[in-house]
C-alpha cells in the first residue's frame, strides 16, 4: 500500500482538481491529509497505510462503522436487481418497505415520507411542505411565508436552509441572498422568563409563522449546544397552542446519537415534520427522509387540475441502493442492540474526559470553557481564558491545531471554530471509544500547554 510515488501524483491530482468543502485550501496544502483508500471496523486507512480512529464518524453519519457485511451485501444484492428508477410516478420495493419501516419506528402519528437525497434538501422539502400546506388549508386566505429558528441554528447549506441559520462563520456572507426569519433565543435555562418570551414571539408572528425548525436536544453544528430538559416539550406544546408547525430537524441527532433512536423520544414529542439523513443509511449512501402527519399529507390531496400536488422532486429520490443499504443499517439497530451500546459510550466518555473539567488538570485546564456533552455527542469549547472568556484569536486556529494533534496520534476528528467535536459511532467498542477520549485530552494539553500566539 505505500507507494510513494502514488502518494505523490494523488497529492498533486488532488491540489489541482479537488476543492474541498468547510477547507482552508492554502492550508490544506501543507497539512498532509490523509488520502483515504480502505476501511476497518472504525479505522480509515490512507493510502501509506496509516490506520485512523474514525472519531467524528464520516461527518456524523456512520452507525456501525465501515465495510460492514450486512450493509455491504444488502447494496450488492440491490445491484443484482436495479440500481436507480425514479419516484416521480413510479415506485420501487426499498423505498417503499424503508418507509414503512420508518413509520413504525418514529415517534406515533407520522404515517408518510417523502425522500431526497442529504439534508439540506431534506429541510428544504420540510419548508416548502410547511408552505404550501398552509396556503392549501386555509384556501390561499393566509400568507404564511416567515419560519422561526433559533439562534445559532444550522440546518444546512442551500439558500433556504441558510435562511434558517444563525452561525456568522457559515451564513452572514450570503445575507442578501437569505429570506427573513423569526430568531428564537438558543435556550440556557428553562424558567419563567424563557417560557414567557418563547409565549410573546410565537403569539406575536402565530398569523405569519409557517413553522418552528428546531434540532432537539441539540444545537450539534453550534458546537454541542445542550437544550435545557424540558425545553423541546415546551416548544411543541407552544407551537400546537399558536397553529404553527413543529419541524424536527433529526439530521445530526437521530440514529441514537442522543441515546434514543430519534432524539424526539426523549420527551415524547411527536413533531408535524420529522426530517432524518446522515445516519439513515449507516453513512453509506446519501438519502434523506422527511416524515409528515396524515393532517399535513391531507392538504395535498385532490383531483389532478386541482394543482394540489406537492410541487417537489429530486432525480434521486428514494434510490433503491440508499434505501437498501438503510433497511439493513436500521435492522442492525436491533441485531447489536446499539441503543444499549450508546448508554455505555455515554458513560465512557463522561469518565474519560472528566480531567477537562477537573480544578487540577494542569495548566492546560484553563483554556477549556465548557465540556457539553449528551449521548454520544461532545463538544469541547476552548478559549484563552477560562474566567473571562477571551476568546483565541481566530488566526491562530487552535480547534483546528488540536485536530491535527489527535491526527498524529490516530484520530480523526473536526472543530467547529475552537469547538473541538466528538462523535463517535453509536456502534463503537467502549474501548476504541476510550482511546478516542484519551487520544484528545492528550492533543488538548500539547496544544494548550504552550498554545501558539500571534507573534510567536
Amino acid at each position: 500500500m505505500k507507494d510513494p510515488e502514488l502518494t505523490d501524483r494523488l497529492r498533486q491530482l488532488d491540489q489541482a482538481h479537488v476543492w474541498h468543502p468547510f477547507t482552508a485550501m492554502s492550508a490544506y496544502a501543507k497539512e498532509d491529509a490523509p488520502i483515504i483508500v480502505d476501511a476497518d471496523g472504525f479505522f480509515l486507512i490512507d493510502n501509506q497505510g496509516r490506520r485512523f480512529l474514525d472519531g467524528h464518524s464520516s461527518l456524523w453519519c456512520s452507525i456501525h462503522g465501515h465495510r460492514v457485511a450486512a450493509i455491504d451485501d444488502a447494496i450488492r444484492a440491490q445491484l443484482d436487481r436495479v440500481a436507480h428508477s425514479t419516484l416521480l410516478g413510479l415506485s420501487n420495493q426499498p423505498s417503499i418497505e424503508l418507509a414503512a419501516e420508518l413509520v413504525r419506528r418514529a415517534p406515533v402519528g407520522l404515517n408518510k415520507v417523502f425522500y431526497a437525497d442529504c439534508g439540506a434538501a431534506g429541510v428544504e422539502v420540510a419548508l416548502k411542505i410547511a408552505f404550501q400546506y398552509h396556503r392549501q388549508k386555509s384556501c390561499g386566505r393566509e400568507e404564511r411565508n416567515l419560519f422561526a429558528c433559533l439562534g445559532q441554528a444550522y440546518h444546512g447549506d442551500t439558500v433556504g436552509t441558510i435562511s434558517l441559520g444563525g452561525i456568522d462563520r457559515f451564513h452572514s456572507l450570503f445575507g442578501s441572498l437569505m429570506f427573513p426569519a423569526l430568531r428564537i433565543p438558543s435556550p440556557t435555562t428553562l424558567d419563567g422568563e424563557t417560557i414567557d418570551q418563547l409565549d410573546r414571539l410565537l403569539a406575536e408572528h402565530s398569523k405569519q409563522l409557517a413553522g418552528f425548525v428546531i434540532e432537539p436536544l441539540v444545537q450539534a453544528a453550534a458546537g454541542i449546544r445542550v437544550h435545557p430538559p424540558g425545553y423541546l416539550k415546551l416548544v411543541r406544546e407552544l407551537t400546537r397552542k399558536h397553529g404553527i408547525l413543529l419541524i424536527a430537524d433529526e439530521i445530526a441527532v437521530g440514529f441514537g446519537r442522543t441515546g434514543k433512536l430519534f432524539a424526539c423520544e426523549h420527551e415524547s414529542v411527536t413533531p408535524d415534520l420529522l426530517i432524518l439523513s446522515k445516519g439513515l443509511t449507516g453513512g453509506y449512501l446519501p438519502l434523506s427522509a422527511t416524515l409528515v402527519t396524515d393532517e399535513i399529507y391531507d392538504a395535498f390531496l385532490g383531483d389532478p387540475w386541482e394543482g394540489r400536488s406537492f410541487q417537489h422532486g429530486h432525480t434521486y429520490t428514494g434510490n433503491p441502493l440508499a434505501c437498501a443499504a438503510a433497511l439493513a443499517s436500521i435492522q442492525l439497530f436491533d441485531e447489536r442492540n446499539v441503543l444499549d451500546n450508546v448508554q455505555r459510550l455515554e458513560v465512557a466518555m463522561r469518565e474519560e474526559l472528566a480531567p477537562l473539567s477537573s480544578s487540577d488538570s494542569g495548566a492546560f485546564q484553563n483554556s477549556i470553557a465548557d465540556v457539553r456533552q449528551r449521548g454520544v455527542m461532545v463538544g469541547i469549547e476552548l478559549v484563552r481564558d477560562r474566567i473571562s472568556k477571551e476568546p483565541f484569536h481566530g488566526s491562530l486556529r487552535i480547534g483546528h491545531q488540536v485536530t491535527l494533534a489527535c491526527r498524529r496520534r490516530g484520530v480523526i476528528l473536526r472543530n467547529i471554530g475552537d469547538t473541538v467535536v466528538l462523535m463517535p459511532a453509536p456502534a463503537m467498542p467502549e474501548s476504541l471509544l476510550r482511546q478516542i477520549c484519551q487520544a484528545v485530552v492528550q492533543s488538548l494539553e500539547e496544544v494548550l500547554a504552550d498554545p501558539p500566539t500571534l507573534h510567536g
